[in-house]
């Protein structure tokens, strides 16, 4: 059997064609990352924080009343399903930006005062046993 003909040799041209799907993959992985670390940063003003919020609690309730009208609207409830479903809604809403505003500092590595100190106190204690 002759080498040109080794089914495990690749030719240069799919190495290299195999080379930019990599580097295509690795960017688009890179791009995706940062793009991550940017969701879960919190917003940089105090106008940002409000349109989130306000966004947050406004779709929650639009969304509740969507579901109750067409519950309404099929089970001929008018408007008893709307009601409990805007309700539902918005405390949906208050759930989401309690969550959002309880979250702030939870990034990566983040600690609070007081797990930090007792981390570093049970750390930098020096273990006594067997001095006298």
């Amino acid at each position: 059997m002759s080498p040109d003909h080794d089914p495990d040799k690749k030719a240069p041209e799919d190495l290299d064609a195999f080379g930019k799907k990599l580097s295509k993959a690795r960017e688009s992985e890179e791009a995706r990352r940062l793009w991550k670390s940017n969701v879960t940063r919190p917003p940089k003003s105090a106008l940002g924080l409000a349109f989130r919020v306000a966004v947050e609690l406004v779709s929650a309730v639009a969304v509740g009343l969507a579901i109750g009208w067409g519950l309404d609207y099929l089970l001929d409830t008018k408007p008893w399903l709307m009601v409990v479903f805007i309700i539902l809604g918005f405390a949906a809403g208050v759930i989401n930006v309690y969550r959002m505003a309880s979250g702030f500092g939870n990034a990566v590595g983040y600690e609070r005062d007081n797990e930090a100190q007792a981390g570093n106190t049970a750390d930098d204690t020096p273990d006594e046993k067997g001095k006298d």
